[in-house]
């Protein structure tokens, strides 16, 4: 388990359907997030079927790969491999279907396909397990009241990290425009919630020009209510963040629009084409 809500809900999701289809267990390893200073485990906020993988389950695998040359050719001799599965890509990868357990995973696993058939049990899995606070109850009472449409500007590190910023860069306002202008031509009366972790910029960049609602109620630790407040939308215009991609997700209404924009990432070297489910509108 590495990176954001986001990710971690990607690569629990994904293990859950395998655990699902093979009649196992997951257990997560969160090992990784002892020296990565960007981003905490948050999956405890849900009623995760998941233990937290010890020291000893860890141990039945060899998370690095034995050096080269003789002196690895005898240890791999000595020690077969261990059932290790590492992401060969980042599109869809029909050969993990195939996998028996145990199994170690090592990816991101960015596709709705690894996990669609176990959609209704990871809807559930993944609604949090405390109730809504007096503010988010609030919140989620005017959603439902009105035609919602999440909208979600992810700015953060996207825009203060060189390196993030150059692999992921920003949507674009153009792209938030052309959103905005498909929504209020399929959508009547939208009421936009806008999610951001910079809402100046939202505020003075974003021209909604009807009603809106910015989300300010949760800090940064307390993402996943943010991502439950946009599952509660009907409609979604959303970043290229794995955040607001399962803010869509959630949503389980086969009626929503969701639009999302045609670059995820700055370089063209991964291949999305099985990122977006198959309805969800580019832009």
């Amino acid at each position: 388990m590495i990176g954001g809500l986001g990710n971690q809900l990607f690569q629990y999701a994904t293990a859950r359907a395998l655990a699902l289809r093979n009649g196992g267990a997951v257990k997560l390893d969160v090992s990784g997030f002892e020296a990565y200073g960007l981003r905490r485990y948050e999956l405890d906020a849900y009623p995760i079927e998941a233990s937290l993988a010890t020291a000893q389950d860890l141990a039945a695998f060899e998370t690095q790969s034995p050096p080269a040359g003789t002196f690895g050719r005898i240890m791999r001799k000595l020690r077969p491999p261990a059932r290790i599965y590492r992401e060969p890509h980042f599109h869809y990868d029909q050969q993990l279907a195939s996998q028996l357990l145990p199994i170690y995973l090592d990816g991101y696993w960015q596709s709705e396909r690894y996990f669609v058939e176990a959609a209704d049990q990871l809807r559930r899995d993944l609604t949090p397990r405390e109730p809504l606070d007096p503010d988010n109850a609030a919140l989620a009472h005017e959603i439902e009241a009105v035609e919602a449409v999440s909208l979600h500007v992810r700015r953060g590190d996207y825009v203060s990290n060189a390196h993030t910023n150059a692999y992921h860069g920003v949507c674009s306002l153009d792209y938030y425009r052309a959103a905005i202008a498909l929504i209020r031509q399929r959508v009547g009366a939208p009421h936009f919630f806008v999610f951001s972790d910079d809402h100046d910029w939202t505020r003075e960049n974003l021209r909604l020009d009807g009603p809106a609602t910015y989300v300010t109620a949760n800090p940064a630790d307390r993402g996943f209510r943010d991502m439950q407040l946009m599952a509660r939308c009907r409609h979604h215009v959303i970043a290229n963040s794995s955040f607001s991609w399962w803010g869509a997700w959630l949503n389980p209404s086969p009626d929503k629009i969701v639009v999302a924009p045609k670059g995820w990432f700055v370089s063209q070297d991964n291949d999305t084409r099985d990122l977006l489910p198959t309805g969800w509108i580019r832009l």
